[in-house]
């Protein structure tokens, strides 16, 4: 199990991108296309099982290097499957329950095992090369418009292996900071080409995303980054914030159906509705659309998935619980961050703030969207990411 401990944490971030089909193994409409059938849906989720399996083995023999995010993790773990039990379908959430679980166990992993640097150098060169080969595929499949569905269904925008334009661009939020600061940091010549890289295909997908949400996401990330590393230039800050207003300004409906642009306001009227008919524990995991039905406007949209906002979301599905409990979670991540930061070498520290603005970004993306890939695959092993960076950089050999 050791010899494939390297394997097992490279997978998850080398599948990345093909996580999204997880959506067509629920009972959920899915609201695009998704370019893996069922049955492969279902052996990568298999394979992501055996992983976590073998990895939490591992972990439990070395219990004294456990994550300290375990707890709130856990309690986020525990908020999520009480809402499930007291919705209006049990079932219908545990699958991305589950998931969220593993993500638990590919977090702790990362913080176990990245100091070993086999595990270390199969993670980064995972995570880089997929990301790239993502952000190509997606750039293509614009350019040759095929799957003609997807084209038509984004209106011409990116989606690549996603099922939706937001997840592609709330992935590449995360991915694009990564690869910046493994290219300015890594020793390595053959990694610093590959972040490079990543970085400038990254950026061409993501301009072609057209996604409003998530240029205003990675404006927030940059600015993040520049306000905590650049010192007394950190009042370039705002320079971000002002592109991505031109943009979205000078961008607003293209290729954008200008009938969904206030489809949000009646969403987020009927999922305040939710709230205050169910604010202790939610209506369940992924049963927002089951109560949608039931309090939307009459002339608001027909159906809604998710509350197009995270916290509105999270409010609608879990409740004031559920609320507390994630809030306690980034709360506790802030600190611990904080922390690891303060005593970091210099380089390590801005590696650990650039994984740390993409956080922010995807924060700021989940303010008006939710985007599940983020969630159930980014957040919690890019928390760990953030906190191995900060403790060990690139490591010794610079990866």
């Amino acid at each position: 199990m050791r010899r494939l401990q390297p394997w097992l944490l490279a997978a998850p971030f080398a599948l990345l991108p093909f996580f999204p089909s997880f959506i067509t193994l629920t009972t959920v409409t899915v609201p695009g296309v998704s370019l893996l059938p069922a049955p492969l849906a279902w052996t990568l989720l298999a394979s992501m099982v055996a992983a976590a399996a073998i990895a939490l083995v591992l972990l439990l023999r070395r219990p004294r290097n456990l994550s300290p995010m375990l707890a709130p993790l856990l309690v986020w773990f525990g908020a999520a499957l009480l809402a499930a039990l007291l919705g209006f379908d049990p079932k219908g959430g545990l699958l991305f329950i589950g998931i969220f679980g593993l993500g638990i166990v590919w977090h702790c992993g990362v913080w176990a095992f990245y100091a070993d640097p086999l595990s270390r150098r199969a993670m980064l060169w995972a995570f880089l090369l997929s990301g790239t080969l993502a952000a190509a595929a997606a750039i293509g499949m614009v350019v040759l418009r095929v799957p003609a569905s997807q084209y038509t269904i984004g209106h011409g925008r990116a989606i690549g292996t996603f099922i939706l334009t937001g997840e592609l661009a709330g992935y590449l939020i995360v991915f694009i900071p990564v690869a910046y600061a493994v290219a300015t940091a890594t020793r390595v010549r053959g990694l610093r080409a590959l972040a490079w890289t990543g970085a400038a295909v990254g950026a061409v997908a993501f301009a072609l995303t057209f996604s409003r949400t998530g240029w205003v996401g990675l404006a927030a990330a940059a600015a993040f980054y520049l306000a905590t590393t650049q010192g007394a230039r950190a009042r370039y800050a705002l320079v971000p914030f002002a592109l991505a207003a031109v943009a979205v300004v000078a961008f607003f409906n293209v290729n954008h159906n200008p009938s969904e642009n206030y489809t949000r306001l009646s969403i987020w009227q009927a999922s305040l509705e939710i709230i205050e008919r169910f604010p202790l524990t939610g209506v369940g995991p992924f049963d927002f659309a089951t109560a949608y039905a039931q309090v939307r406007l009459p002339d608001g949209e027909p159906t809604a998935f998710h509350a197009h906002s995270f916290f509105l979301t999270i409010f609608a599905e879990m409740g004031l619980v559920g609320v507390v409990a994630v809030v306690w979670a980034w709360w506790r991540f802030a600190q611990i961050l904080r922390a690891a930061i303060a005593a970091a070498r210099p380089a390590h520290a801005r590696l650990a703030l650039a994984v740390a603005a993409g956080l922010v970004g995807t924060m700021v993306q989940g303010l008006i969207d939710t985007v599940s890939v983020v969630i159930f695959g980014l957040w919690l092993p890019t928390m760990a990411l953030a906190l191995v960076f900060a403790r060990d950089g690139l490591g010794e050999d610079g990866a």
